[in-house]
C-alpha cells in the first residue's frame, strides 16, 4: 500500500486539539500516565498502540465518558474546556466520534439517521420528510456520494454505512461551529475500516480529505499500520499508558511504527512453523449448499489449518456458521471423525456436544455477549464441567475463568469485568479461550483477528498452532491474506458460492491469494 497522502508539516494553523498531562487509572492500575499531545488544524493525526495501550480511554476521555486524573488539561482551538468533558455538550464544543459500531439505527432511513438529533429537537410539530429528504440529498451531494436518504440504513452495504456515519458526523460538527467559524471541528474515527473492503477503505479516506479540505482535523485510530501510513500526516503511538512517540507518517517505515508499538523488534513477532498436519482426515464436508453457497465439498486433516477468502459476496464468510448449525444449510453432509450429520439439520447445541467449536466475527454482537461479565462469557460452554456440589457459583465461575484468562494472556485478568470493557484484542483471546477449553476436533473461525494489534495477533496465532498440535483441524475464514498466507497449509478461494482454486506450498503466498481472488471476479456482461 503506498502513502498517497503527503504531509504538510510546518503548513498548519494553531492547534485545533491540545492534551497535557493526562493521566487516568482505574482503581489500582494507570491506564493512561502523564500524556500529551496534539492535533493541528486541518491535520489527519493517527492513533496507534496495542489493545490496552489507552487509546480507548483516551478517547473516551474526549467523549466525556471518563473523567481523568486531576492536572490534565484539554484545550479546543485555544480554550480549555471543563473536565470531565460534559457528553452532552461535546459537539458544541467541536469534538465529534464515529465509533466502529456507527451508532447507526438499521430500520430508520437515510435521512433519519443522518438528521436524528436535529429532527428530534426541532420546533414545528409536523416534519416535511420531502424538505428534509432533499436537504440530504444535497448533502451527499457536497461529498460526492450517491446515497439514496430515503432507504433503509440496514439495507446499506457496509462501506455506505461507515460513509452516512462520517458525514453525520461532519455534519453535526458544522452545525456546532456554526457561529464559531474559526473552530471548524475535530472528527475522531474510532476503528472505521476493519470490516471495509479494499475500495471501501479508499472510498472512506477520499471523505476523510474532503472533511480536512475544509479546515476540520481527523484522528484516525487503527491498528492498520499501512492505512495509517496512507492517510495521516502525523501519528501518535501509545504503549502500556505512556506516550512513546509522535511521528511525521510518511518519514516513518512500516517496520518502525510496528517497533514502536510493541516495544520490540519485528524480528519478535515472525510466525512460527506452521504445526504439521497428518494424513488423518477429521472432517470431511460433501455437497454442501445453502442460498449464495455451493454445493462445494473439501476435507480437513488432523493438524492442519485451512483458510479460505473471496471477495465480499462470494460466500466464503458463510462456511464456519454452517458447519457449526448457526446457520441452516439446505443440504450436504459433515462427517466427523467417521459420524456424519446432516447440514441441513445440525445445530449448535449438537455441534458442541460433538466437540466442534465456531468464533464468529462479530466480536460483542454474535461471539460474545457484551452485557455479562468476562468471566461468564469464558464459562458459558462448559458450566455442567465447572459446576460444583452445590451447583454454579460465582466464586466458582471467576476462579476458572481466572485460570482460562491467564493462560490467554488476557489482560486486566478481571473475571467480573464485562466483556464490553476489554480492548478489542482481549476481549478476542477471551472468546478464543472460551473455545479452545473445549478441546475442539473441529474449530471454525470467522476473521479471527480482524481489528486486532500485532502482539495480541501472535498470540492468537501462537494459540491456534498448540490447538493443531493436539490434532484438532481449523478452517479460517479471512481477508486478511498476509495472515492467511503465513498461518495457513491451504487456502480455498471461493467465487460466486463455490471453490474456485486452492493454493498450497510456494503457491501459498499473499500475492498469489489476491491474484486468485480477484482474477476469479464476475466478468461484465
Amino acid at each position: 500500500m503506498s502513502v498517497a497522502r503527503k504531509p504538510r508539516v510546518g503548513t498548519y494553523g494553531a492547534d485545533a486539539l491540545e492534551i497535557r498531562n493526562l493521566t487516568k487509572r482505574f482503581g489500582g492500575e494507570v491506564a493512561l500516565d502523564d500524556v500529551s499531545l496534539s492535533v493541528r488544524r486541518g491535520e489527519v493525526h493517527g492513533l496507534l498502540g496495542s489493545n490496552g495501550s489507552g487509546k480507548s480511554t483516551l478517547i473516551k476521555v474526549l467523549a466525556g465518558f471518563h473523567t481523568p486524573e486531576p492536572g490534565a488539561d484539554i484545550r479546543l482551538y485555544g480554550k480549555s474546556v471543563p473536565l470531565p468533558i460534559p457528553g452532552p455538550k461535546v459537539r458544541e464544543l467541536g469534538l465529534a466520534f464515529v465509533h466502529q459500531h456507527l451508532g447507526l439505527i438499521p430500520s430508520l432511513s437515510v435521512t433519519e439517521n443522518l438528521y436524528l438529533g436535529t429532527l428530534a429537537n426541532a420546533d414545528d410539530w409536523r416534519i416535511s420528510w420531502s424538505a428534509a429528504h432533499r436537504r440530504a440529498g444535497e448533502v451527499f451531494a457536497r461529498f460526492g456520494l450517491s446515497l439514496d436518504p430515503r432507504m433503509e440504513v440496514g439495507r446499506l452495504s457496509a462501506v455506505q454505512r461507515a460513509l452516512l456515519a462520517i458525514v453525520r458526523a461532519y455534519e453535526d460538527l458544522r452545525h456546532a461551529s456554526a457561529d464559531h467559524a474559526e473552530r471548524p471541528g475535530v472528527l475522531v474515527l474510532d476503528e472505521p475500516t476493519p470490516f471495509l473492503p479494499r475500495a471501501g477503505v479508499e472510498q472512506l479516506f477520499g471523505l476523510v480529505r474532503q472533511c480536512v479540505d475544509v479546515g476540520a482535523s481527523v484522528i484516525f485510530v487503527s491498528h492498520d499500520v499501512d492505512e495509517v501510513r496512507e492517510i495521516t500526516d502525523r501519528a501518535t503511538i501509545l504503549r502500556d499508558g505512556h506516550l512513546i512517540d509522535t511521528v511525521v507518517t510518511a518519514e516513518t517505515a512500516h517496520e518502525a511504527f510496528v517497533e514502536r508499538i510493541v516495544g520490540r523488534s519485528m524480528a519478535a513477532y515472525e510466525s512460527a512453523a506452521k504445526p504439521h498436519a497428518t494424513q488423518e482426515t477429521v472432517a470431511d464436508v460433501t455437497g454442501l449448499a445453502a442460498p449464495g453457497v455451493g454445493p462445494v465439498s473439501f476435507t480437513l486433516a488432523a493438524g492442519e489449518i485451512v483458510g479460505m477468502t473471496g471477495l465480499i459476496g462470494s460466500g466464503f464468510d458463510n462456511i464456519p456458521a454452517l458447519l457449526y448449525g448457526a446457520r441452516p444449510g439446505t443440504r450436504g453432509e459433515l462427517s466427523l471423525r467417521g459420524r456424519s450429520f446432516a447440514l441441513s439439520s445440525l445445530t449448535p447445541e449438537k455441534a458442541l456436544r460433538h466437540r466442534i467449536a465456531y468464533l464468529p466475527a462479530d466480536r460483542l454482537g454474535e461471539a460474545g455477549v457484551s452485557s455479562l461479565s468476562v468471566g461468564d462469557n469464558i464459562a458459558l460452554p462448559v458450566y455442567e464441567r465447572i459446576r460444583g456440589p452445590f451447583g454454579l457459583t460465582d466464586e466458582g465461575v471467576a476462579a476458572h475463568a481466572h485460570a482460562v484468562a491467564g493462560r490467554a494472556g488476557v489482560k486486566p485478568n478481571a473475571p467480573g469485568l464485562p466483556l464490553a470493557a476489554l480492548s478489542g484484542g482481549n476481549a478476542q483471546k477471551a472468546l478464543m479461550a472460551k473455545w479452545l477449553q473445549t478441546e475442539p476436533q473441529l474449530l471454525l473461525l470467522d476473521e479471527p483477528t480482524q481489528g486486532v494489534d500485532v502482539g495480541a495477533r501472535q498470540q492468537i496465532w501462537d494459540a491456534l498452532g498448540d490447538t493443531a498440535e493436539t490434532g484438532a483441524a481449523i478452517l479460517i475464514a479471512s481477508t486478511d491474506y498476509d495472515q492467511l498466507a503465513q498461518l495457513c497449509h491451504r487456502v480455498l478461494i471461493f467465487a460466486r458460492g463455490r471453490i474456485v482454486a486452492e493454493l498450497s506450498g510456494r503457491d501459498l503466498t499473499k500475492h498469489h491469494i489476491a491474484e486468485h481472488c480477484y482474477r476469479s471476479m464476475p466478468q461484465p456482461a
